[in-house]
Order: structure tokens, then C-alpha cells, then sequence
């Protein structure tokens, strides 16, 4: 297939757009390489498929209206899946705007660009944050979302409203993924495990927050993109059990879903760090800090819809992701 991904530079991008040129699929790749963190880093990514044969590399802003509607025409894709995004739930505090600029109106153009060139499917990326000051663990897609504790998780859930109007309106299948917590090699600067690890090799004190005492469903990069493709080939279909009367929140009578992609088992922070210093050989210095505002305490996704609908099954140990983390960061930067 022809496949538009957006954020191609970007951490999980770069890591779909290889698996989908590896099976055959043409890729369309768009990124506007901003300086949210080092472009370096966005540049080695795009080293390792620039050569491709069916990869099309092009730089681009998604919140520009103009070209995103003259890439969509030239290109015609037969489906898209849009990762580009202004991340970070404490960056948002800072920056509120690059979040309406990015995850509002590049949103809005990726869905015009779907409904006016007959995409067949449209699978974007949200976020667990949108749980926000939801308690009730595991996180169920079935559950309500409307309490959000930062403008990125507020970005996000607006995401999936925004998919589900145009899914009702233009029939246009569309598919949201709340990722949780996903790590791993080529993975993001401004992430937890990438602080942490460059200041322990740095021999630097870490911010642990919230006392150490976070849970988070963490999510290996490799697990994270098989989910990505498994729901790109199941194209969105509308649910016909769909009661207005008791409404559902993760489906509809329109061809949309809503799936939790994680782990399904989290982890506490100190445990987290305790498997690094294993396989960095270093012990950490940690400042122990307290909770940071929009930051939610636990993470916990429930992945059975996502089980049961497309046969997901992360299997990626802890471990076994930290252990391939810290050796592709010893070799990248070393």
C-alpha cells in the first residue's frame, strides 16, 4: 500500500516507517524537524530509510494548510497514519500554543486531507494522559475522559473527537492509539529513561518524581509498532450494539475506535531505575522531587479491545527493553 506517516523523524515514526517499508509498503514520510529536541538526532534517524527505494522523504509543518493539501493530491495515500505531534505534558505548561498550532490544526488539515482524497483509513496517535484524574486502574477505553490535567492531554482527547466527527460525518474510518509510555532505542531526549540514562553516565544526580513512587505501564518501541500496523491493516468499523441511550466511549455507530496500546503491566519508577543501573554497571544519585503539575500518578493500560479486535499481545519484557536501550545508547553516543 501507499501509507502517509507523519512524524517519520520522530521516535515511533522512524521505527514504523522501516517495519512498513520492510513488508513492502510505500511510505510517504513528513516531518518539519523542529527543534523540540536535537535535530541531530531526528537526522540519524532519517539517515536509516532516506535510501529506501519506495520511501519519499518530505519536510513539512502538518499545521500548514496549504501544503498538507497539496501533499495529500500529489501523493493520493491510500491510507495515513499521523504521529506528528507536539509532545510533552510539562513542555505544554511552557508552550501551550505549539499545542493548538500542532495537535489542533495539523490534525484538522490531516483530517481534510483524508476526507477529500478517499483515504481508506486513518490511525493517529493519542495518548494515556488522556485518563487525566481517572482512578479507576486498569485505564478501560470504556471509561470517561473527560477530566484532562494538561493542554496535551486536552490536545489529544480533542484528537478523538475531532476523528469521530468526521468518521460520522464522511464515513471516513478513523483509528486512535493512547500510547503508554513507549521507550526503547532511538528513543525521545526529553523522556524519562533518556534523562535518566545520560545523567547516571554522566555521573549526574536524576529527578525522580513524585518520590519514586510513579507507576507506568512502559511500552516497548517494537511491541508499540506491531500494534500500529495490526490496527492499520483492521480498518475502523462502526459498532452496531452502539446505543445512544448508554453511550460507549470507545466506539460508535461511525467506522471509529479508540484503543489503549501498553504493556499491561506497570512498573514502579524505582524499579525502573534499579533495571538500568543494572545494565549501565553504575548506581544512580537520585533527588527525589514531588509530583509535577498536568503529571498523572499511575498508568495502567487495559488492552483487551485491542486483543480481542486485531490479536495484540505485547512481549517485551522490562528487562529485555532496557538491556536493548542502553546498549544502542552506549553505542550512539560512545
Amino acid at each position: 500500500m501507499k501509507i502517509m506517516v507523519t512524524g517519520t523523524a520522530g521516535f515511533i515514526g522512524n521505527h514504523l516507517a522501516i517495519k512498513l517499508l520492510e513488508r513492502g509498503d510505500e511510505v510517504i514520510g513528513i516531518d518539519n524537524l523542529n527543534d523540540y529536541y536535537d535535530v541531530n538526532l531526528k537526522l540519524a534517524r532519517l539517515d536509516r530509510i532516506k535510501d529506501h527505494p519506495n520511501f519519499t522523504d518530505v519536510r513539512a509543518d502538518i499545521s500548514d494548510r496549504e501544503r498538507m493539501e497539496a501533499l495529500f493530491k500529489e501523493h493520493q495515500p491510500q491510507r495515513v497514519v499521523n504521529l506528528a505531534a507536539q509532545a510533552g505534558v510539562r513542555y505544554s505548561i511552557e508552550n501551550p500554543h505549539a499545542y493548538i498550532e500542532s495537535n489542533i490544526l495539523g490534525f484538522l488539515n490531516i483530517l481534510e486531507g483524508c476526507r477529500h482524497n478517499n483515504v481508506e483509513h486513518l490511525v493517529y496517535a493519542s495518548s494515556s494522559s488522556v485518563y487525566g484524574a481517572n482512578e479507576s486502574m486498569p485505564f478501560s477505553v470504556h471509561d470517561n475522559v473527560d477530566h484532562p490535567l494538561s493542554l496535551y492531554a486536552a490536545s489529544k482527547k480533542s484528537n478523538e473527537l475531532m476523528a469521530h466527527t468526521y468518521s460520522n460525518l464522511y464515513n471516513l474510518p478513523t483509528t486512535g492509539l493512547r500510547f503508554f509510555t513507549v521507550y526503547g532505542p532511538w528513543g525521545r531526549p526529553d523522556m524519562a529513561l533518556f534523562l535518566f540514562t545520560k545523567a547516571i553516565q554522566e555521573g549526574k544526580p536524576i529527578q525522580v518524581f513524585n518520590y519514586g513512587k510513579h507507576r507506568r505501564d512502559f511500552t516497548y518501541i517494537d511491541d508499540i509498532v506491531e500494534g500500529i500496523i495490526r490496527t492499520l491493516d483492521h480498518v475502523a468499523q462502526p459498532n452496531p450494539d452502539w446505543s445512544g441511550k448508554n453511550p460507549d466511549p470507545g466506539t460508535s455507530k461511525a467506522p471509529w475506535r479508540v484503543y489503549n496500546i501498553g504493556n499491561q503491566s506497570p512498573v514502579e519508577l524505582m524499579d525502573y531505575i534499579e533495571t538500568l543501573e543494572k545494565f549501565l554497571g553504575k548506581k544512580a544519585e537520585k533527588v527525589l522531587l514531588p509530583l509535577q503539575p498536568g503529571d498523572v500518578p499511575d498508568t495502567y493500560a487495559d488492552v483487551e479491545a485491542l486483543v480481542q479486535d486485531v490479536g495484540y499481545k505485547p512481549n517485551t519484557t522490562i528487562e529485555q527493553g532496557i538491556e536493548k536501550f542502553a546498549a544502542w545508547y552506549n553505542s550512539y553516543y560512545t
